[in-house]
This record gives structure tokens, sequence and C-alpha cells, in this order.
């Protein structure tokens, strides 16, 4: 085996240790409060422990409630830009199905709950990923408060994701997510791209 060349580091991404015994995988959620109670939680936790920003994500089947795929934002601590929520729970459902689209072949449809309306980013990843359905918690407009910078998210992007499909709920649960925002906040976390 011959050394890595350190011009091109070698890229993994491994979720936080705590992940596996936090998140009930063979359970199912069987209701939007559930599904986003999930997401805050995974959130808090992120927090809580010093692993990551405020943003907590999962991925569920619509019919089942079969968690598909869970993700917390890691971009501190992977110095990684695009290791945000919805992108690493975008990563594990879809290597969890075998597919590069939640929406492939005879899938189940699929739904994306964030703690947190979804930056630029993560809204123009959310075509690519196959799902069908995306409810936040927070909104930006909390994001921004303690200076998150979203990113060019404008009605037209909804608007066009909307016409291709894909339906939006925002603000379930909202204070339970603005209140993770704030606590990262006090914590004094770091605000990476405002």
């Amino acid at each position: 085996m011959t050394a890595a060349d350190p011009r091109f580091p070698e890229i993994r991404i491994a979720c936080p240790d705590w992940m596996p015994d936090f998140v009930g995988v063979d359970r199912p959620y069987s209701s939007d409060d559930a599904r986003m109670r999930l997401a805050i939680g995974l959130a808090r936790e992120n927090v809580d422990r010093g692993t990551g920003g405020p943003f907590g994500a999962a991925v569920f089947e619509v019919d089942s409630g079969r968690l598909v795929g869970a993700g917390v934002n890691m971009v501190v601590p992977a110095r990684n830009a695009v290791l945000h929520a919805e992108i690493v729970a975008f990563m594990m459902a879809q290597q969890r199905v075998g597919a590069y689209s939640l929406a492939a072949g005879q899938l189940p449809a699929h739904e994306l709950f964030t703690s947190c309306e979804p930056c630029a980013m993560c809204l123009g990843a959310t075509l690519w990923s196959g799902v069908g359905r995306v409810v936040w918690a927070a909104t930006r407009e909390d994001a921004n408060r303690i200076a998150f910078d979203e990113g060019p998210v404008f009605p037209s992007s909804y608007e066009y994701l909307r016409q291709r499909g894909i339906e939006f709920r925002g603000g379930l649960l909202r204070d339970e997510g603005r209140a993770v925002l704030e606590r990262y906040q006090r914590a004094g976390g770091d605000i990476y791209n405002g």
C-alpha cells in the first residue's frame, strides 16, 4: 500500500459517536411532531456534547415513518463547509437505500425534517436528494438573529422546487427549534458563516 499524497487528503465523514445510542433507528416515527422532535433532539444533543453546530435533520419514509438517515451539523469539527445536518442526513439515507436519489426505482416516498429552515446550499441539494417534502422548525429569521447567514433563498426558490413536486411546511415546533439556536449562542458556539 502506498502512502496517501498529502496534496489529495482522504475525505471521510463519520457521525459523532453518540448518535447510534441517541437515535432510535428501528422504531417508527408515526407523526410529524415525533419526526421533528428527533431532528430538534439531534441539534440539541450536538450543541450539548460540543460536537458541532445547532442543526439536526432526519430523513424518513413517508408512509411507514421508518428513519432512513440522520444528520447533525459537523462543519466546525470536520473543517468542511458542506457538512450541514441536511446534507449529512441525505448522504446517510442514500447510502442506506443504495441509490443516489431517494426517489429512485421502487423506493417508497421520503421526506426531510430539519431543526431549522434550510440554507441556500441545503435547499438546492433537496432538489437532487429525492425527497418529496421538507418540514422545518426554526426559521431563517431565527438563524439570522444569532448571526448565521442562510444565503440567497427567495420565494422563487421555493416556487421552483414546488413546481418539481416538493412540498414545504415551516414552523413546526418553532419555539423548540429556536431554543436550540439560542442555547448554542449562549454557549459561545462558532458562527462559521456570518
